[in-house]
């Protein structure tokens, strides 16, 4: 889906047959002035779907800007009704993805010096992946797999699956798509190395416990950690030596951030 598309499926959602109060209560031939202004310190995400919207516009600041209170994302000039009627499907953008790229620099920041990148999951909002992995970019984080289709991602009820840790890797391995396999135990793991695992995924370990199992792989994979992640314990995790850690929170749990629209009449 392009992002036209997820903007027109947004506006079909919210105006429908049409906004009515606008519709009565501002006269047709009114222009107006709108701004988008930052209400608390932002990393700002989803002001590239602004012109989709609007097409008078001045955008004052990037995705991935850090602005303060009070500084303005954007300026957008056009009939008032029609500034109005958009209102709230261009602030939930902004607020919703801005929220999600402003939780990932935390995380981002929190692990920095260390060699561990912050990646994001599947545990997305329907429909509006590919904006909230976008925003999760503009944070400094890095994007994981889109969607089942586009790496192997083998997981523990695979493995049970498949008949093993051997039989799973055996049965991927013409995919031709990035491989990451889950092991749990110290014998999953190095059965998982004989058969020439690159990337291997530790879920719902210990800092120590990923320290261990780090050692024995001893820089012939990369690693991922993933699962019970918080800005709290993610350092812990960063300085295991782990080469990423996957953090669900950055889209299932991030708060919308306070964006105002302020209307001015031309």
């Amino acid at each position: 889906m392009t992002i036209e598309e997820i903007v027109e499926n947004a506006l079909d959602e919210d105006v429908g047959t049409g906004d009515v109060t606008s519709n009565l209560c501002v006269p047709e031939e009114l222009r107006a002035t709108g701004r988008f202004v930052a209400r608390e310190p932002i990393v700002l995400a989803g002001v590239d779907l602004l012109p989709v919207l609007f097409g008078e516009i001045q955008i004052h600041h990037k995705a991935g800007d850090s602005l303060a209170p009070g500084d303005v994302i954007a300026t957008v000039h056009g009939a008032a009704e029609l500034l109005l009627t958009y209102e709230r499907v261009s602030l939930n953008f902004l607020q919703r993805l801005s929220g999600i790229a402003t939780l990932t620099r935390q995380y981002v920041d929190t692990v920095a010096g260390t060699k561990c990148r912050i990646l994001d999951t599947r545990k997305t909002t329907p429909g509006l992946r590919q904006l909230e992995k976008m925003a999760v970019v503009a944070g400094g984080g890095v994007n994981h797999r889109m969607g089942l289709f586009d790496a192997v991602l083998i997981k523990n009820n695979h493995i049970t699956a498949a008949g093993g840790v051997k039989r799973a890797l055996e049965a991927s391995r013409h995919a031709q798509l990035p491989i990451e396999i889950e092991v749990r135990t110290r014998e999953e793991l190095q059965e998982a190395l004989e058969w020439g695992a690159k990337r291997i995924l530790l879920d719902n370990v210990t800092p120590e416990q990923a320290c261990e199992f780090i050692r024995m792989i001893d820089g012939r994979a990369i690693v991922e950690l993933s699962g019970g992640m918080s800005l709290e314990n993610v350092r812990a995790y960063a300085e295991t030596g782990a080469d990423f850690i996957s953090v669900g929170a950055l889209t299932h749990s991030a708060r919308a951030v306070d964006i105002n629209f302020r209307l001015e009449l031309a």
